[in-house]
């Protein structure tokens, strides 16, 4: 690598007294190019970028033998020429709940906050900043879309991969598992805390059940709630599906968004989003729909889609952040 890679340890005061009991402590890790100079009077486009759903901080830069991570890629493309000096940071926002859509939630944290006003104030202060960008996959594109939609005074562009929206597409689907994984415990709690004891037992039905959950922190928050503080879509126990909670859930679908935040998407200075043609999680219908809407409210974008599914997919980093210098650098 030519780049540099920092850890730096930050203490939250947005995350005190969180929920869930989560560090308020945590490693933000920056990646600056080798031509990095604090003294460069035009400054460096700056990334944000935002772990995906069972992913913190340290995931995004772990090593793997068939793969390279975001920061080599972009280290990669400095080097190669394709792309210029740039910024990349890396946050960790992960929870009890195993991941972060990256708002604020009565029920996990003030995510949000944490992000809109210390790490960006913080990596403000400590490196020489131009224009700043969200980039993240899955919770993460969710989180790029969101974030970037609602603070158009801070980010200039948005790059969403894969990212949650058509929540009836890639939500429902998986309540039954959910159903048929809580109704043996006590509630929703009981169960977080044996998944959490037994390390070596966890299947796939508990990881879906994890996602569930966390989606009812974050959508549909109950402070009134023993335990987790949440309202299930959805009776545990009978099956009963919950009309007043799922329309809680769509107000924060992707495609009901779009048209609330219109005139700040046209103050982006690039939109990219991508999906594969058999994402697992059906995101290439929720993201086309996303795109469509866009296109038909005026809004400039880029939209693509590509031959694979939701997983093994760090390749398209390697597009989202060209465009992100083309756009800023």
């Amino acid at each position: 690598m030519n780049g540099k890679l920092e850890y730096r340890s930050f203490e939250s005061k947005a995350l005190q007294g969180n929920p869930l009991g989560d560090p308020i402590r945590r490693d933000i890790i920056i990646y600056t190019s080798e031509n990095y100079k604090a003294s460069n009077s035009a400054g460096y486009p700056t990334i944000f970028f935002l772990p995906a759903f069972g992913n913190d901080g340290y995931s995004a830069v772990k090593h793997d033998p068939f793969s390279i991570s975001i920061y080599e890629r972009l280290d990669r493309l400095v080097k190669s020429g394709k792309c210029g000096d740039m910024i990349l940071t890396i946050v960790n926002c992960f929870n009890r709940l195993g991941g972060s859509q990256y708002i604020n939630s009565q029920a996990i944290g003030n995510y949000e906050n944490y992000m809109i006003d210390e790490i960006i104030p913080f990596i403000d202060s400590n490196y020489n900043v131009s224009k700043r960008a969200v980039l993240g996959k899955s919770s993460g594109g969710y989180g790029a879309l969101s974030l970037g939609m609602r603070y158009p005074q801070l980010f200039k562009a948005i790059a969403a991969h894969s990212f949650d929206s058509c929540f009836e597409y890639c939500y429902l689907p998986d309540f039954p598992v959910a159903i048929k994984t809580l109704k043996n415990y006590q509630d929703p709690q009981h169960w977080l805390d044996v998944f959490w004891s037994n390390e070596f037992s966890r299947t796939k039905d508990d990881f879906i059940t994890l996602n569930i959950l966390s989606m009812a922190a974050h959508y549909s928050p109950d402070t009134e709630n023993k335990g987790l503080k949440i309202e299930l879509p959805f009776d545990s126990v009978s099956g009963n599906f919950r009309d007043n909670v799922w329309s809680r859930w769509k107000q924060y679908d992707p495609v009901n968004l779009v048209p609330k935040y219109t005139e700040s998407l046209k103050k982006m200075d690039s939109i990219y989003f991508d999906c594969g043609i058999s994402d697992e999680f059906n995101l290439q219908i929720g993201t086309r729909v996303v795109s469509e809407k866009c296109r038909s409210l005026g809004v400039v974008h880029e939209y693509e889609q590509y031959k694979g599914g939701h997983f093994n997919t760090n390749h398209r980093y390697d597009i989202s952040l060209r465009k992100i210098y083309e756009a800023l650098g």
